[in-house]
């Protein structure tokens, strides 16, 4: 048989990126094989808070978004803690040299479609970009599954580890890879890991802390995707998408229940 018959269809990770995203890149490429990313430029946050704005109101935008800048103020001060996490779990949080990474606009652009066309992967694998939409969707040429940073259909959306644990629900703190749909972390669920965070832990590392117990996951499901094995499991969960908590709304919860 030759080479090319015989060896798997490529991988493609679509991403904003982050450090969480790469440690789930390279478990993948370690263990199933080479993985080529495609980069997309983060949304803008004047356009992000307009589209929360008219879906939730401007105060609860703006909340959020207080939220979004303490959490990337808290990932500078805790930089320390990040890094002993990083070093406990042997993760590696940047590209490798040689990593292939296409930069494209946005997922839903012709460019990020002219690249999979070019690539022909056996699966693609979205985590942290931008909701497909149903145009692009249908024109993925194989299973396109996603990474979510919440047990789902409980905790979809946004910020899924820290929204189980400010609900009292530390037993589905965890994370989901699952079949992507028109919906909003709506697809058949595919794989889901559980684990508890640790000392130290905040919004600004739970997203860390989630990639370090679900690289497995994430190899299993782009396996069984590339096997032609992928089987869904039914969570038995009821289903609510959450978003980025107000500012007011994290500082109350953190002072009466210490969850940071």
């Amino acid at each position: 048989m030759a080479a090319s018959e015989s060896s798997p269809r490529p991988i493609v990770v679509v991403t904003e990126g982050g450090p969480h995203i790469w440690a789930i890149v390279s478990a993948i490429a370690d263990r199933v094989g080479p993985v080529s990313v495609i980069l997309e430029a983060p949304e803008s946050k004047k356009r992000l808070l307009l589209g929360r704005a008219r879906r939730q109101g401007w105060i609860s935008a703006i909340g959020q978004l207080g939220t979004m800048v303490l959490t990337r103020l808290g990932k500078r001060f805790f930089a320390g803690h990040a890094a002993r996490m990083i070093t406990e779990e042997r993760l590696e949080t940047e590209p490798r040299p040689g990593q292939t990474i296409i930069h494209v606009p946005s997922a839903n652009g012709p460019e990020c479609l002219e690249a999979i066309e070019k690539i022909k992967p056996g699966v693609v694998l979205l985590a942290g970009c931008r909701l497909l939409s149903k145009d692009t969707l249908a024109k993925m040429p194989c299973p396109v599954l996603n990474y979510h940073a919440g047990i789902a259909p409980k905790y979809r959306g946004m910020n899924g580890g820290y929204w189980a644990l400010a609900s009292g629900d530390r037993g589905n703190f965890g994370t989901t890879v699952h079949l992507v749909d028109a919906g909003v972390d709506t697809g058949g669920v595919l794989k889901q890991a559980r684990d508890r965070p640790k000392r130290g832990d905040t919004i600004a590392s739970y997203a860390l802390r989630q990639a370090a117990f679900s690289r497995d996951i994430c190899v299993e499901a782009v396996s069984d995707a590339l096997a032609g094995k992928l089987a869904t499991i039914n969570p038995d969960l009821p289903s609510r998408q959450w978003y980025h908590p107000t500012i007011w709304f994290y500082f109350w919860i953190g002072l009466t229940k210490r969850v940071w």
